[in-house]
């Protein structure tokens, strides 16, 4: 069957979130941005790299439109001239000779151009090879090569042709690790020229597996597909040769070939190999089991066809195909693969994410496609390992990681200033029942098992009332009579909140093993805002948060934890009740007397350790200081804060103290890596915009913005805590990796520090 339904001509252009288009020179805001070249083919012209560098060059104005600009060198032929929807400022036909000088002339006459990449595919030059030779060659700005294909054993021309690039490339980059071997040993380009940046991915919401079947009318089927352009070299036939095996087994099998022809083969040969697969279904009597789409499709259709598949099936036949785009993207959105061993896929690939078959082997294709069809369980697994296992590929990341090379071979060059992501909700909202908001998460799905907590809600109101703040927009009322509601369900008769309640509304076993008092902080904190805004919020919500207030706040006097006292400080700071400001001294007191016995020279601080949620110990005086007006506190609060600072910015960075290990007064610390919370740096961010306005410092704003840049990808692993598509927050830094799931916490920790950042 071939499918060539209106449906799918979706424009390219319409794929991307927030697309911004290519920026005139004219542009008086950005006139004094440097200027980064990319020198590619681009869309619509109907090419691999072509999508990759619009993925790319999006990405990088996403996150970088403030540091720099980016203008487009698109690479046409006399028979490829594609209408461009965004015209690039340059266009290099090559098929012209004399095209090359006159783009060395403009390339190297323009100040504002401070670096070029060039993607580089053989292909793309072999017409005027000598010519491309002598155009970079004579280029005067830094040259940055991506190289798409890296071939092993050249002979004694190519391996010339590649070291020349070489030797004149600022830097190289390629995708894969045995690329990079391949350059060193082979051409004897030193690793030092050498940066390995993945493919990129789309970071994208996880669909319902069997809503998305019967969106496109596959219900009850097992899907098996392939996408990309349709070319000999994709191997088809290992599938369809291997499929009477397996529909034998599983009758509801359907093989979905997504994609057009490639338009090299379509120009050279037309579209005779997709007819000869076509005729290879008919033959083996597989009309029923396999499906056409001959479309070149956008990317949220791609993706959803991605996310229905059960098995991926990559068959290419080039055993030295060093990278593959559309290999990325599956593994990307999350299919179990099964794959010829091409490089890049054994470097991505193991038994925890597929299986491998031999080129060409339709019979261990068979076999592996059946083992994976009779384990729904097992495959799950690989679908969740496959989502981790990329998660650093994501577009967010390689943008990162290109624009810090950039920066790099670029002396002119601005430093970074990353782009502030517009405010989203959709996770949140996601994670929200009519009763409160879920506990955990499975990447971006609500756990339902785990439940809900007062401390997920309360911090949830605070942010949503902030939200309301900013737009008074009605719709968030819902949200917030949710939290409080909730609040209000695990107040307990003596006038204390229970933390835990499962997903039947049930009070669960973990309230009576834990610590509740930093639960009741939370609550207070929560209420009290609530109560601040009684001036645009309905009555009745801020007069039922007063009322369990009323009931609260006689419980609290007795409480001694540190962060318990500063979340009731800030609760009832934010109250304004007069009748409760001998709490707020009592508390206050406290801590002070608590910092003055722990202390000394070199520690400034209210405990003999640092540990978790540390900045709203400080800020919490300060609060203190502006309702009582006793300066004690405000000194204290400013030494305490000053001395947190300085251990946890570092070279640039915001490392908060991490959970693997506390750093205590008196024992000397390992420098401990990973565990860093979103939380803990949400409430520094916080805290940085109150000490801002209180002591007006460029020290407070610089470190704030730094601070928030820890969510966006400046943190040890240059990775993205935040997930643009769903609206999350990644639940935690490691040592090596990102915890992918978007739990509550740090989800609503990341809204709390993107409306706080100053």
């Amino acid at each position: 069957m071939t499918l060539n339904a209106p449906l799918f001509k979706t424009n390219m252009f319409e794929k991307k979130w927030n697309y911004i288009p290519f920026r005139s020179l004219t542009h008086k805001l950005e006139i004094s941005l440097p200027e980064i070249v990319f020198i590619t083919t681009f869309p619509p012209r109907e090419c691999g790299i072509a999508t990759y560098s619009e993925d790319l060059i999006t990405a990088l104005e996403n996150q970088f439109s403030k540091s720099f600009k980016i203008n487009v060198c698109a690479l046409e032929t006399n028979h490829e001239k594609p209408e461009y929807l965004q015209k690039p400022i340059y266009r290099l036909n090559t098929d012209k000779k004399e095209d090359f000088l006159s783009m060395a002339y403009k390339l190297n006459t323009n100040s504002n151009i401070n670096s070029i990449v060039i993607q580089h595919e053989f292909g793309l030059f072999a017409k005027n090879k000598e010519t491309f030779e002598r155009f970079y060659l004579n280029l005067n700005k830094p040259i940055l090569f991506v190289f798409h294909t890296v071939l092993p054993n050249p002979n004694n021309t190519l391996k010339a042709e590649v070291q020349k690039m070489g030797e004149k490339a600022a830097a190289i980059i390629v995708m894969t690790k045995n690329a990079a071997q391949i350059l060193n040993s082979d051409y004897g380009i030193p690793f030092s020229k050498i940066n390995i940046i993945p493919h990129g991915i789309h970071l994208s919401k996880i669909k319902d597996k069997c809503r998305l079947k019967e969106k496109y009318h596959f219900e009850g089927k097992k899907i098996l597909s392939t996408f990309g352009l349709l070319s000999p070299n994709k191997g088809i036939e290992t599938t369809l040769n291997a499929l009477p095996k397996i529909i034998k087994k599983f009758p509801n099998v359907l093989f979905l070939i997504l994609g057009k022809t490639h338009p090299c083969i379509l120009k050279k040969d037309g579209e005779q190999y997709r007819l000869q697969l076509e005729a290879k279904v008919k033959d083996l009597n597989l009309a029923q089991h396999v499906l056409f789409i001959n479309e070149y499709l956008s990317l949220p259709i791609l993706l959803e066809y991605l996310q229905l598949t059960d098995i991926y099936l990559f068959t290419s036949t080039d055993s030295n195909q060093a990278v593959s785009g559309t290999f990325s993207y599956a593994l990307g959105a999350g299919c179990p693969i099964i794959s010829t061993p091409i490089p890049h896929a054994k470097e991505l690939l193991n038994r925890n994410t597929g299986r491998f078959f031999e080129f060409g082997n339709s019979n261990q294709l068979a076999t592996a496609t059946l083992a994976l069809l009779k384990n729904p369980e097992r495959n799950n697994q690989l679908s969740l390992n496959a989502l981790h296992k990329m998660a650093p590929c994501a577009w967010e990341n390689s943008a990162i990681l290109h624009s810090k090379l950039i920066q790099e071979l670029s002396p002119q060059s601005k430093k970074l200033t990353y782009q502030m992501p517009p405010i989203k909700l959709d996770h949140i909202q996601n994670m929200t029942t009519d009763f409160g908001m879920i506990q955990f998460a499975k990447i971006s799905c609500p756990d339902l098992n785990t439940g809900y907590t007062i401390d997920d809600n309360a911090r949830a109101l605070i942010s949503i009332c902030q939200v309301y703040e900013k737009n008074k927009d009605p719709k968030y009322l819902r949200l917030i009579n949710i939290y409080i509601q909730y609040i209000k369900h695990c107040m307990q008769p003596n006038g204390k909140f229970i933390n835990y309640l499962d997903i039947e509304k049930n009070i669960s076993p973990q309230n009576s093993n834990e610590n509740l008092e930093d639960s009741n902080g939370r609550a207070i904190w929560a209420l009290g805002y609530v109560c601040s805004l009684k001036e645009i919020l309905p009555e009745p919500i801020t007069s039922e948060a007063e009322r369990l207030l009323s009931k609260a706040i006689p419980n609290v006097e007795q409480i001694y934890s540190t962060r318990t006292m500063a979340f009731i400080i800030k609760g009832l700071y934010f109250q304004n009740k007069k009748e409760n400001q001998y709490l707020i001294k009592i508390f206050a007191d406290r801590m002070v007397q608590m910092y003055l016995h722990e202390s000394k020279k070199d520690w400034y601080w209210f405990e003999d350790c640092l540990t978790y949620g540390n900045s709203v110990l400080p800020e919490s005086l300060l609060y203190a200081y502006l309702r009582i007006k006793d300066k004690n506190y405000k000194i204290i609060a400013e030494a305490s804060f000053d001395f947190l600072l300085s251990k946890i910015f570092k070279q640039g960075q915001i490392r908060v103290i991490s959970n693997k290990g506390w750093l205590y007064k008196n024992k000397k610390t390992k420098n401990v890596k990973g565990g860093e919370q979103p939380i803990d740096v949400a409430y520094t961010v916080i805290a940085l915009k109150l000490f801002h306005k209180i002591f007006p410092s460029k020290k407070y704003k610089e470190k704030s913005k730094i601070a928030f840049n820890w969510f966006l990808g400046e943190n040890q692993l240059n990775q993205t805590m935040y997930n643009p598509s769903t609206g999350g927050c990644y639940d935690g830094l490691e040592e090596k990796s990102v915890n992918l799931n978007q739990g509550a916490e740090s989800t609503i920790s990341y809204l709390l520090a993107r409306l706080s950042v100053i």
